[in-house]
């Protein structure tokens, strides 16, 4: 029974990091849709090149410092539980592979290729796995501090903090240093409209992401008998909370629309094992209409070209997940308890810091010393020039 357990265990986890990988499809198909035609190109070659990268930096750093285990110290570690552990690394690399993804929808059309593959291995090697492991791990006494002082760790079941807020906040400090697309803002304060280029391939991505994430969230679990229906159905519930409320408030705007299921399931992954389906509804209803209303706010008030609205989708609806767990989490608001408020307020804010903080180290580094934003005639005829160019060699033109 033990040896079935562990077979069952190892391809459980399997399928799920199966499905996580298939999110990323999503990331990039929901770009490809919302960027410009002359940048589809660039979008599709980024997501893979980033997703490539951070299986490198993630196998030989990142791993070991989120959970103190490395692949090189003996052939136990690869057999052990029918090679648990390796399908696991798999699993947790395509929760991390999403930072890179998620910034990547912020910084589009204006954003040179190689100088941000090489902000990626140092994102997914070192600063998300610090948080990653603080959270998830129990490293560095954190939560051992937490759980003495307020009764209860900071608790993130699927990842709304670890995973989307720190990509979010990462996004934005990159964003900044970025600066607009040329011609987005006028001098007078006129706004110069980037329509999405297709509303199909941009609903097409919100759909892969959707189906996909009932494996990020219920197979989080990790073990088949810690899975629970009732993340199954938070997940649900918060999807169409975020939906309804994305559909009203931005006035049936297919973007919008698109966009709201996601920030539903990003506010619930932290709380959705311990939160009643109405709670799931209300945060990921929360969720929709805080996305509607910030990427409004930002990308007409504030003026921060945020091209997919990363940041309030993934930062902010991730942080409101993270602090709804511990309302909703409550007995007295329907969960199921064993939650503090205080921590998760406190969780939160520290993946915050160490994400903002961190990502904009990185790229103010990589800005300094290499440049990460592409020159006038780069940005005009496209992303990337050099992608372009081999997609259309006078050899191929006629066999595409």
């Amino acid at each position: 029974m033990e040896n079935l357990k562990v077979s069952n265990d190892a391809l459980f986890i399997l399928l799920g990091a199966i499905m996580v990988l298939a999110m990323h499809a999503g990331f990039a198909f929901l770009e490809l849709g919302t960027v410009r035609k002359k940048n589809q190109v660039n979008a599709l070659v980024k997501i893979l090149g980033d997703f490539a990268v951070s299986t490198i930096a993630y196998f030989f750093v990142g791993y070991s410092i989120a959970y103190g285990i490395n692949f090189f110290s003996g052939a136990d570690v690869l057999a052990e539980k029918n090679g648990y552990e390796l399908v696991k690394f798999f699993f947790l690399l395509t929760f991390a592979a999403a930072i890179p993804a998620i910034v990547s929808g912020g910084v589009a059309e204006r954003a040179r290729f190689n100088p941000m593959l090489a902000a990626t291995f140092v994102l997914v090697g070192f600063i998300y796995p610090f948080f990653e492991g603080i959270a998830w791990n129990h490293r560095f006494g954190v939560q051992d501090w937490l759980n003495a002082s307020f009764g209860a760790e900071f608790h993130d079941f699927a990842g709304s903090v670890v995973v989307h807020a720190v990509g979010g906040w990462v996004a934005l400090a990159a964003v900044l240093l970025l600066g607009a697309r040329r011609g987005r803002y006028g001098k007078e304060g006129q706004i110069s409209g980037h329509p999405p280029s297709s509303i199909p391939f941009l609903a097409l991505g919100a759909w892969i992401l959707t189906v996909g994430w009932f494996g990020f969230n219920v197979m989080s679990a990790q073990t088949i008998d810690k899975i629970s229906g009732l993340v199954a159905v938070n997940s649900l519930m918060a999807m169409v909370g975020g939906t309804l409320v994305a559909l009203w408030v931005g006035k049936n705007d297919p973007g919008f629309v698109h966009n709201g299921p996601l920030a539903g399931l990003v506010a619930v992954c932290a709380g959705s094992d311990v939160m009643h389906p109405l709670g799931a509804l209300f945060t990921g209803g929360v969720a929709g209409g805080l996305f509607v209303w910030m990427f409004t706010l930002t990308q007409n008030r504030w003026k921060i070209d945020d091209v997919l609205g990363v940041w309030p989708l993934h930062g902010l609806c991730g942080a409101w997940g993270g602090i709804a767990a511990g309302i909703f989490g409550l007995k007295a608001f329907g969960g199921l308890g064993g939650i503090s408020f205080t921590s998760q307020l406190l969780g939160t804010l520290l993946g915050i810091v160490i994400a903002f903080i961190g990502g904009y180290l990185v790229y103010a580094t990589v800005k300094k010393f290499v440049g990460i934003r592409l020159d006038a005639e780069e940005e005009f005829n496209g992303a990337d020039l050099s992608i372009h160019k081999i997609s259309a060699t006078p050899e191929r033109e006629s066999g595409w």
